[in-house]
């Protein structure tokens, strides 16, 4: 039996290993460098590289990459073995500091947004000291950031480093404001709930629509679905629970804190939840977490679906992320404690987020904006593409009290007694949970809703890092100033609540009066990804992500162009499956079936003489649909061809989402009708049923 103890990280070149391996001066020096963000220089660099490539080699490793996360959605590596020719004819093993340090992929082949042309090709992989190298199939990894030959930002990880570090030198200035002189570093936090379906690979490779879409483009709803609600942390069946121990297992090896699973609300849905850490390794473990799914899966004759939507009339899947602030001395800045009216510190961290999150929604919005998300957000499954806060009775009493310039009194945590002596009593949290807010306090922590389970989370975190530093700045400019320092923090706390509250919301946000509502309180409703991605390049955007150094006008022009260019590119495949699908195969399966029932009516009228209506009425209405089936897909196809013709790239992801989109779901509607119609061996795919139920 392992011993999860001692097999957890044991393919991570980690604190430990770096201790055991390396001088005294030079772990200090790197763990400093990890910790303050100081640079190394090439002598350190060598001397981590000696080490990092005997224990790789030890581990069987024979090759080293840098692992980098360009704007794909999914992460990139380029392998070079170790092996360096003698010049006898042998080889030695060797990797250098220079090697550790940069790398230098095709940056021209990588999304831009016309950064970089394709004869410009040079690109830079550079370390990441703060994120731990690990072994991934004989393989060292080495996390990397990714940027143009120009410096430019070309990936998920670099904005993300960027925007911690602008948090922690706002977020210091405020700590130190309030006494805590120990406090070295201040960073976010975040823990990724990941959900997930497993399908069956045999069903899988029938799906055309799954394969090139990773979700059904057609498909009727089966007479089950989640109406039960006996799925929602029901048993785990076998084959699942093999794959999770599986799982389990190889992400523990890479150090990746993997806790909580469960089957989730729809059928073929599951969840797994993490410990949660520092955010870029936070990032890093998210992404490592969606790679292992897929290729585990594999290995139990299973396929991970992490597409937001792959099933319709069935619950989708999304990505909390749940986002904190921490010290280097273990201090929560966003932990109420037991009395949240006079820890001040608090208080005043809660109302920067509360006018963060209400300066900048569009920002949360754009953030979790892509073609497979918009069709989740709202969905009663989601939270709605409106952001609001959640923050519970308790907290709103408490800032509402503030607000007056009245103290309010702390309630003792209640207690919960069910009534019978069996159980014991324990206390209840501050506040209950809220499944319909997007951005929802819960105890010490905010749970961020809305991403999309294909998602990364460095999005969402470079976003709140951001525009929570901005007010920490702020707060901190006028503190410093401040004659009367305790008067001050009583005033802001008073005053951004008051200005900033219509951002706060305890209600269900699934009801058409909250819609309502927010449109009062003059709060953004931003329903698709080409109503978001345009406010991102807004004057007051540029602004703020330049004066913090996380983006410079360029790189966010690019960032909204690419969001723009992923949405076109997704509908378009989309589109051309469909048409593919039905012409190949939907529209054959019909006409089959229309010509058996016209020779039954034929057999019966001449051989027996009757008349029967049922084949009859079936046969006309097939005939029907598959008439107007062949009618849209050619006006999909052509609408499509028109579509692509745009050059203007916001106008034609508008085109994509108002028309072909549109054109999709009435072929889709009417094609799901025939499914029902069509007997189960002419019928050219899986079924829903047999897709969510036989795993």
């Amino acid at each position: 039996m392992n011993d999860i103890s001692v097999t957890f990280g044991e393919n991570v070149f980690g604190d430990a290993v770096m201790k055991e391996r390396l001088p005294k001066e030079t772990y200090e020096i790197l763990r400093n460098a990890a910790v303050e963000g100081k640079s190394i220089d090439i002598e350190i660099a060598n001397v981590v590289a000696m080490a990092m490539k005997e224990w790789a080699i030890e581990k069987g490793a024979t090759h080293f990459t840098h692992w980098f996360q360009p704007m794909t959605g999914i992460t990139a590596e380029k392998h070079d073995s170790f092996i360096v020719p003698t010049g006898d004819g042998h080889i030695i093993m060797d990797f250098s500091g220079k090697e550790l340090i940069k790398g230098e992929p095709d940056a021209s082949s990588f999304p831009s947004g016309g950064l970089r042309a394709t004869f410009e090709a040079r690109g830079y992989t550079a370390w990441d000291p703060s994120s731990y190298a690990f072994i991934k199939e004989k393989t060292l990894c080495i996390p990397t950031a990714f940027c143009s030959y120009g410096g430019e930002a070309l990936d998920q990880k670099t904005p993300l480093l960027r925007s911690m570090d602008a948090i922690e030198k706002q977020a210091l200035r405020i700590v130190k404001l309030f006494g805590m002189s120990d406090v070295k570093s201040v960073r976010t936090t975040a823990g990724p709930e990941q959900e997930y379906f497993l399908i069956d690979k045999e069903l899988w490779r029938k799906r055309p629509d799954l394969i090139y879409c990773g979700r059904t483009l057609t498909g009727a709803v089966p007479p089950k679905g989640q109406e039960m609600n006996d799925h929602y942390f029901g048993v785990i069946k076998p084959r699942v629970a093999k794959f999770m121990k599986e799982l389990d297992g190889e992400l523990w090896k890479l150090g990746v804190l993997a806790k909580t699973e469960h089957n989730e609300v729809a059928p073929a849905q599951h969840e797994l939840a993490p410990v949660f850490t520092t955010t870029n390794i936070a990032a890093d473990h998210n992404q490592l977490t969606m790679e292992l799914m897929k290729k585990i899966a594999d290995r139990h004759g299973l396929v991970c679906l992490l597409a937001e939507k792959p099933f319709k009339g069935v619950n989708g899947s999304g990505k909390h992320n749940n986002w904190s602030l921490a010290t280097d001395t273990g201090w929560n800045l966003l932990k109420p404690g037991k009395n949240p009216s006079d820890n001040k510190l608090f208080l005043l961290c809660l109302v920067a987020v509360i006018k963060a999150v209400d300066l900048h929604q569009d920002l949360l919005r754009i953030s979790v904006a892509t073609a497979g998300n918009d069709h989740r957000l709202g969905g009663h499954e989601a939270p709605p593409a409106i952001i609001s806060m959640y923050l519970g009775d308790e907290l709103t009493e408490i800032l509402e009290a503030a607000e007056k310039g009245a103290h309010h009194d702390d309630k003792a945590k209640a207690k919960l007694n069910v009534g019978t002596e069996a159980i014991p009593v324990f206390k209840k949290d501050n506040t209950d949970r809220n499944r319909t807010s997007p951005f929802a306090f819960t105890g010490n922590k905010f749970e961020f809703r809305m991403l999309g389970s294909a998602s990364s989370i460095s999005d969402a975190n470079v976003m709140l890092n951001t525009m929570t530093a901005d007010v920490f700045a702020e707060f901190a400019d006028r503190l410093e100033k401040a004659e009367d320092f305790d008067k001050e923090v009583n005033e802001i706390i008073k005053e951004t609540f008051r200005e900033h509250k219509r951002i706060v919301f305890n209600g269900d946000g699934y009801s058409e009066q909250w819609q309502k509502e927010a449109e009062k309180r003059g709060l953004l409703n931003l329903k698709s990804t080409p109503d978001a991605i345009p406010y991102l390049c807004r004057k007051e955007n540029i602004s703020l992500f330049a004066r913090h150094g996380v983006f410079n006008e360029t790189e966010l022009r690019c960032r909204a162009e690419i969001a723009l260019e992923n949405y076109c590119n997704v509908i378009h495949i989309e589109a051309l499956t469909l048409v593919e699908m039905v012409k190949r195969d939907i529209l054959p399966a019909i006409s089959k079936t229309v010509f058996h029932l016209c020779k039954t009516l034929e057999v019966n009228e001449r051989v027996l003489g009757r008349n029967p209506k049922m084949e009859k009425s079936i046969a006309t209405y097939l005939s029907d649909c598959s008439e107007k089936l062949y009618e849209y897909i050619e006006e999909l196809e052509d609408t499509v061809e028109n579509t692509q013709r745009i050059d203007d790239i916001h106008e034609r992801s508008v085109k994509y989402h108002d028309a072909v989109l549109s054109l999709m779901e009435t072929v889709r509607d009417i094609a799901d009708k025939t499914e029902t119609l069509v007997p189960r061996k002419e019928w050219p795919y899986p079924t829903y049923g047999d897709l969510l139920f036989k795993v």
